[in-house]
C-alpha cells in the first residue's frame, strides 16, 4: 500500500501546477490532502478529482481554515468526519476512511507562524493559543486511539517540527511557531509516552529532510525548511513500513509530498 500526504495551499491551484498528472505516476493507493481551501461539494463540481480514485472531503466554515480530505482506489468501510472536537471539526481539519486492515486519516493543524500573537475572537484568544487548543484536543484523541486493538495511518500536517534535525538552523535561533519548546514537547509526548511512531523518522535518520519552506521564514531563499508533515502510525503497523521519502523536487505548493509504502494489503 502506498499512501501520499500533501499540504497544497488550496486544491484548485495544485491541480493547476499539474498535481493530477504527478499523481497518475505515483500509483498511490491512497492520497491525503490537507488545506483544499474549498468548499467540499466543489470537489466534485469542479471535478477535481483524478482517474481511478473516490474523493471524500471536509471543509471547514471559512475556506481559509483549510479543510483536508482524502483521495483512495479502494472504497473504505467507513468515512468518520471529525474527531468529536467542536472548534477543530467546524474548521474541517479531520478526516478518517476505514479499511479492512487499517484506517487511514488526514489530519490539519492551525498554523501560527509569524500570527503568534495575534488575537482572534472576542475572549483574548490568540492564534497561538488556538493552535495549542487543537494540539491538546488532537493529543487527547490520538492517545485514546493507540490504546485500540485497531491499527492507523495519520496523514498530518501539524505545523510543528520535532527535533533539530528537522528544522533549519533560522528556526533553532528565533521564537517561531513550528518549533517553540511546548510544541516540541507534544511531540515528545505523542512519540516518547504515547507509543506513536513517525514512519518516515523510523527509516530515514538523515538531515536536512524538510517538507515546508515557508515565506514567513524566507523560505527557499535560504533554504529555511522545516518537517511538519508527518505519516503517524500505531506501532501495530510498524514492521510494515517498506519506504519512504519526501519528494522535495515537487512544488505545488509550499509543502513538499510525503510518499511512504507499507506491506498492507488495503483492498483486503
Amino acid at each position: 500500500m502506498r499512501v501520499v500526504s500533501i499540504s497544497v495551499n488550496g486544491l484548485a491551484q495544485a491541480v493547476e501546477k499539474g498535481f493530477f498528472e504527478w499523481l497518475a505516476r505515483q500509483d498511490a493507493d491512497v492520497v491525503c490532502v490537507q488545506d483544499h481551501r474549498m468548499r467540499a461539494y466543489e470537489i466534485e463540481d469542479y471535478n477535481l478529482i483524478p482517474e481511478g480514485y473516490e474523493a471524500y472531503f471536509i471543509d471547514g466554515e471559512r475556506n481559509e481554515d483549510g479543510g483536508v480530505g482524502i483521495y483512495t482506489r479502494h472504497f473504505p468501510k467507513a468515512i468518520m468526519y471529525g474527531f468529536a472536537n467542536e472548534q477543530a471539526d467546524r474548521e474541517g481539519r479531520f478526516i478518517q476512511a476505514d479499511f479492512d486492515k487499517v484506517s487511514v486519516a488526514s489530519v490539519l493543524s492551525p498554523c501560527a507562524l509569524g500570527r503568534e500573537e495575534e488575537l482572534i475572537g472576542d475572549d483574548d484568544l490568540t492564534v497561538l493559543d488556538h493552535k495549542d487548543d487543537f494540539m491538546e484536543a488532537f493529543g487527547l484523541h490520538m492517545q485514546k486511539t493507540l490504546r485500540k486493538r485497531r491499527q492507523f495511518i495519520f496523514c498530518a500536517n501539524l505545523q510543528t517540527a520535532h527535533h533539530v534535525t528537522d528544522a533549519s538552523p533560522l528556526y533553532h535561533k528565533l521564537d517561531f511557531s513550528g518549533f517553540l519548546p511546548h510544541e516540541r514537547a507534544w511531540l515528545d509526548r505523542l512519540f516518547d509516552e504515547m507509543g506513536c511512531i513517525d514512519a518516515f523518522r523510523d527509516i530515514n535518520k538523515q538531515s536536512n529532510q524538510f517538507t515546508w519552506w515557508p515565506e514567513q521564514a524566507e523560505g527557499s531563499r535560504r533554504n529555511a525548511g522545516i518537517r511538519v508533515d508527518y505519516q503517524l502510525l500505531t506501532p501495530g503497523i510498524r514492521k510494515t513500513v517498506r519506504d519512504g521519502w519526501i519528494d522535495d523536487s515537487t512544488r505545488f505548493s509550499d509543502h513538499a509530498p510525503v510518499i511512504m509504502d507499507y506491506d498492507i494489503e488495503i483492498g483486503q
